[in-house]
């Protein structure tokens, strides 16, 4: 999902680290700023060894396979947290334990994938919407993602390379949860995406600032994050609201069941919580913040950016990403690869 080049960490390729005074993070790439990780380090004593897993299927299979790794704080995004706690792999948290958990958006909070945060935390959220260059499209004449089938962008459009983001906008189009698992929908929407492939230029998923500031793809998905620093760095990038279609995702915090060093695993998030480095944290990577507390400390600029800090109206019928089940994880998967296929 999604990860930007503002923060360089470096990456260590021995999984865990023994001691009592480590802390081993299992996270996306470049998703904590490194003077976060510094500044931690010197607050409590403690050394953070941190390693990086591309995806949550990645992340999944490593505690699947190995789920005595010795990790203490892991990364997950919503649509994977429900299947890890079913599954026993992760630590149920003491909220007692955290005391700046007072500082998070209620809108954020015990939501369907994690009811009462049993298990989770949330560390950034974002929405999936539309870039267009305005060098080339009016981006007032586009309002919603069935525009994206129009004629006129043949060969433009950058679509992401993720399966569940992807079906989650042919599903928004037919009228159906991005969470749905009937097969005939996924299937349906498959049938619309294939009518889609003539626009698209590319799938991508890592590499997508580039595409979009070299104009090698004028119109397409993006994450919120990756939308707010294309068009900081040029502003004719214009980011859109589907209109009653946002599609949101959040990347959370939780211990993995069996963490070695539990202890170290609850002061970091609630050092991450603290509302000043949940800014920092912000502002570093570029997607939002569940903070309400950070989101006064920022800019300006940043407390009313309609991509960083939408506001409430934006995100009416907005729909998060949740855990669909193993059989209709297939059946994306089965469809999600014929349209590879077929590009």
């Amino acid at each position: 999902m999604k990860r930007l080049f503002l923060a360089v960490l470096s990456f260590f390729s021995v999984i865990t680290y023994a001691g009592s005074n480590v802390l081993n993070i299992y996270n996306w790439s470049n998703y904590i700023p490194t003077k976060v990780i510094r500044l931690f380090e010197k607050e409590t004593g403690i050394k953070v060894y941190y390693s990086t897993f591309e995806n949550n299927e990645a992340l999944y299979a490593k505690l699947k396979s190995a789920p005595n790794s010795g990790y203490d704080l892991i990364f997950p995004s919503t649509y994977y947290v429900q299947r890890m706690a079913d599954e026993g792999l992760l630590e149920p948290l003491k909220l007692s334990r955290l005391s700046n958990f007072n500082y998070l958006n209620p809108r954020l909070l015990n939501l369907e994938y994690d009811p009462h945060n049993r298990y989770t935390i949330p560390y950034l959220w974002s929405t999936v919407s539309i870039l267009v260059n305005d060098r080339y499209y009016n981006p007032k004449s586009i309002h919603e993602w069935s525009d994206l089938w129009q004629p006129r962008f043949k060969g433009q459009l950058l679509i992401l390379d993720d399966v569940r983001d992807t079906f989650s906008v042919a599903l928004r189009v037919l009228g159906y949860s991005i969470n749905d698992r009937d097969p005939k929908h996924i299937y349906q929407a498959y049938v619309l995406l294939k009518k889609l492939l003539p626009n698209i230029r590319l799938f991508n998923q890592d590499g997508i600032l580039p595409i979009y500031l070299d104009g090698d793809a004028t119109v397409g998905m993006i994450y919120s994050g990756d939308g707010y620093v294309l068009h900081n760095t040029d502003p004719r990038l214009q980011f859109i609201y589907p209109k009653n279609q946002v599609i949101m995702t959040m990347d959370c915090m939780a211990i993995p069941k069996g963490a070695p060093h539990l202890n170290n695993a609850y002061r970091f998030i609630n050092f991450v919580m603290q509302p000043k480095i949940s800014a920092m944290i912000s502002e570093g990577i570029g997607y939002s913040t569940p903070n309400l507390a950070a989101v006064k400390l920022m800019p300006k600029a940043d407390q009313e950016s309609r991509i960083m800090n939408p506001p409430a109206n934006v995100l009416d019928g907005a729909q998060m990403e949740s855990d669909v089940g193993d059989k209709a994880t297939a059946v994306y998967m089965h469809y999600w690869e014929m349209l590879k296929l077929s590009a």
